[in-house]
This record gives structure tokens, sequence and C-alpha cells, in this order.
């Protein structure tokens, strides 16, 4: 059956053009409503010419121009609880064990690790959760792909939010649509195994056409109107390439701006840590040809970050193709990587400056905390090992860039691992910190705690599971 063109009609708003694709579940239609309204799918009557739209099956009669009727309030202001808040110094082991329900899982819709990893991971950003939360669909624009892509996306997160298992069917739906490449079956009729940087990348680049820059936290005189996009402000740094002729000083150096939305950590027989192997490839040797010399030389290509992102994705090159199979084999080396991660020394001489003042604050953070904890231990008291929720911290962006990050200091947030010998097989799980000592394993609808030293063991060398993508986000500085 084909897409129509239909009107919404929803209280006194229309929406006009909206696309219905009835090849599709009517769920990815309720989506679209949602994101343009707000109204959820759970409390939307949909209408045409007497008939109430199912969730599994289009019972109504389209065609182009015909006008839907939507029914339906936005959710409610939760009202003030009843019972007072406890907080959980407070709470007994009952309690607590009651209090710290596991979030929700995604259900495996044959071969979909890698999408479900990939977005447990995204989901750990809460910048990005907030943007999506915000998201409306332009209704002139309501049929694209990216379009429904953010929908979905935003869709599936507020499933996520009601904290049990979810069957994340309108994504897939809406990711085969928008990259055909991930609807590939093998024989057996199920879908192939999909490589999940390829999944993240594609996610990414979707929301990156649709979200748009957050300016909430934005100063007069900002730098947040040249962001075209959500991505681009919180996840996009820059580099600063210098390409130098290693055969002659005559030719002056070209210099160049180069945006990315993740860094490569590349695996050889040297490199034993990720901070090697991202240093590994900002330096290149390289021939090309020299109008100078009047023919091909050898050229020196140095790249320096020159805008730190609020969130940093590193991906481990663990994936090499070799023709005669076919395959990506895995590169399963052991590659260490660090819970706290300074880029400083990857920068540009004029970023690090800007750095500089931050980064003093966090030194003298340090200072006083050893002070108190030398305090703390000579009084037998427990002390504080990070910055606790709901504690006012420093911004940790630069005033005129929000959605940078102004010390160079990170803490990890998410790894993405695979387990297997190649990307088109194996499984992925997403393993994302809650708080203190605490991660939890996101294994599709298995979701489990585990704990830091956990974590420190993806990091290769064996079958077991192996970090592929690491997403790092800014180290708060609590207030003084």
């Amino acid at each position: 059956m084909p897409a129509y063109k239909v009107k919404v009609k929803w209280g006194r708003e229309l929406f006009p053009d909206i696309e219905a694709n009835t090849d599709e579940e009517p769920l990815l239609f309720k989506a679209q409503l949602f994101a343009l309204t707000g109204v959820h799918p759970d409390r939307q009557k949909v209408m045409c010419k007497g008939g109430i739209l199912k969730d599994n099956e289009w019972n109504l009669q389209l065609k182009d121009g015909a006008t839907v009727l939507l029914l339906g309030s936005k959710e409610q202001v939760p009202e003030e609880p009843v019972t007072p808040v406890k907080f959980i110094e407070d709470m007994n082991d009952a309690e607590m064990a009651t209090a710290m329900e596991l979030p929700a899982g995604l259900t495996n819709l044959g071969n979909t690790c890698y999408m479900n990893a990939t977005v447990q991971c995204l989901h750990a950003v809460p910048e990005l959760r907030e943007a999506l939360d915000k998201y409306r669909v332009d209704s002139e624009d309501a049929g694209s792909m990216s379009t429904a892509m953010a929908s979905a996306m935003k869709f599936l997160f507020k499933q996520m939010e009601r904290g049990s298992t979810v069957t994340p069917i309108i994504l897939l739906q809406t990711l085969h649509r928008a990259s055909p490449q991930f609807s590939q079956v093998g024989e057996n009729g199920t879908y192939r195994q999909q490589d999940a940087n390829e999944c993240w990348s594609e996610l990414l680049k979707m929301m990156q056409q649709k979200i748009p820059a957050s300016n909430d936290k934005a100063i007069e005189g900002s730098d947040v109107k040249k962001y075209n996009s959500f991505i681009e402000q919180y996840f996009g740094g820059s580099f600063e390439v210098k390409m130098s002729c290693a055969e002659t000083e005559d030719e002056e150096p070209t210099i160049a701006k180069e945006q990315f939305l993740q860094l490569s950590c590349f695996i050889s027989t040297e490199v034993k840590y990720m901070h090697s192997g991202l240093k590994s490839r900002m330096k290149e040797q390289l021939v090309k040809r020299s109008e100078t010399l009047g023919r091909d030389a050898n050229y020196i290509r140095t790249s320096l970050i020159s805008r730190l992102p609020a969130y940093l994705t590193i991906q481990f090159v663990r994936f090499q193709y070799k023709g005669k199979e076919g395959i990506n084999a895995k590169v399963l080396k052991d590659i260490k990587f660090p819970i706290e991660f300074d880029a400083f020394e990857l920068c540009t001489p004029e970023l690090q400056n800007k750095l500089c003042p931050m980064r003093a604050k966090f030194k003298e953070a340090e200072d006083k905390n050893l002070e108190g904890n030398i305090k703390a231990i000579a009084e037998d008291k427990s002390t504080p090992t990070e910055v606790e929720k709901n504690v006012e911290t420093e911004n940790y962006w630069f005033e005129n860039d929000p959605g940078s990050n102004n010390s160079g200091y990170y803490t990890l947030h998410a790894v993405l691992t695979h387990k297997g010998r190649s990307s088109s097989s194996g499984h992925y799980v997403a393993w994302v910190k809650h708080s203190g000592d605490i991660w939890f394993k996101f294994d599709d609808d298995v979701v489990t705690s585990v704990t830091t030293d956990d974590i420190l063991r993806l990091s290769g060398g064996g079958d077991w599971h192996c970090a592929y993508v690491l997403l790092y986000g800014p180290k708060l500085l609590k207030k003084q």
C-alpha cells in the first residue's frame, strides 16, 4: 500500500501534509504525531470517517488530502507526592532495593543487539534526552527520513523512561527505511548482524539534520548560532590540520580545519594504551604532489584538536577487512583505557591556554580534597569519592561556546563492546555508568549491575567482550 499525505487536526491546530505510510506499523504514524503534538501514543485517538486507528492494523480508509482527527492531551504535570521524599541515605536495605529499579532493557528483534547497545549508550547523555524531549516536528518537513528518525528516537527514549523492557520496533523500521543496508537478511530469513559503530554514526547523522542547537546556556555573543544542530554542538569537535613538505623549507605549510564526531584509536603492535593509539595517527607521513618541487614529495600531516566537545566519542579500530574471507576480522589485542581521560596533550597550544583556568580550579579543588581526606582518615571518617548528584557544579563549557569542554578532563559514561571474531557476527552489549562504582550492563533486555572493575576488564585480549566505542562526558567540578 502507498504512503498518503493527510491533514491532521488536533484541537484548534491543523498540520498539513503529514505522511501516513501504510506499509509501516500504525505506531510509526502515532510516533510522528507524538513528536508534532506531545500527545503520547497511549493517550491518542486517531480517527478518520468514524473509525479509530488501531496500534497494529491500518483499519482506516485513507487517501491524499484526507483529514485525520487526533484526540488526546499532553501528559499532565505530576502532582506533589502525598508521602514525603525519603533520601537514599535514610533508607534501609529493603527500601534501597525497591528504590533502585533497573532501567529499561531493549528486546532483540533478531540480531539487533548492535542497535540496542548503541541506543543505550546514547541514552546516557542527559542533554540529548532533554533535546529530544523538546524536539517538535516541522509540519513542512514531516515526511523526511531524518524527521522520522528523530521522532522514533524521541518516542523510544520516552518509552525507556518507564523502566520496563521496550520493543524498539519503530526505530528499527525507521532505520531500515533510512539505511537499507541494515535491513539485510540471511539465508534463514532473519536479520543479519550489523556493525554497531556504523549504526552509531547513522543515528547521529540523522539526528544532526533535525535536532536544533541548544541555546539554553547561551549568553550574548555566544558561538551557539554557528552550530546547525545539537549533535554538532555537543558531540562535534574540530581539528587544526597542518600540512608541511618534509623535503623543502621554501614551501609554506598549509593550515586547514576539519570537523569530527568521533576520534579513532588505531591499534598496532606498539599500541598498548588508548592515549597512544589516538596520538599515533595525529602525526602522519604521506606522499603527494608538491607544486614547489614539481614532483611527488614526502609531507608531514599534523592534526591537533582546536575544539573539544562536551561528549567525546572514541572508536577502537578493531576490525580489518580480509578480502579472502570477505569479512571484517577483529583485532583482539588488549588496549587499556582510563575511567578518567585528559585530552590536553592532543590540543592546539591556543586551546591548551584556554583550558588552563578551569584546570587550575580542578587542581585547587583536588588539593583541598586531599587535605580533607587526610583529616578524615585521621578522624576515621569516610571520604567522598566523586561529585554527588543534585550538587551545584561549575560550568563545563566555555561561556561563548555551550556544548564544549573547557578543561580537557573527561569521565567515562558508556562503553559499547563486541564479543566475537567479526563485525558482522558475534554480540554487542552496552555498559553505562549509574553512580559511584555502580554501572549497568545492557545485554538487550537483560539488565544487571556491575562495578568499575568489570568495566576495566573490557579492554580486550581474548574472546570476552572488547571495548569498541567509548563515550566520555565532561568531568564535573563541585562549586566551592
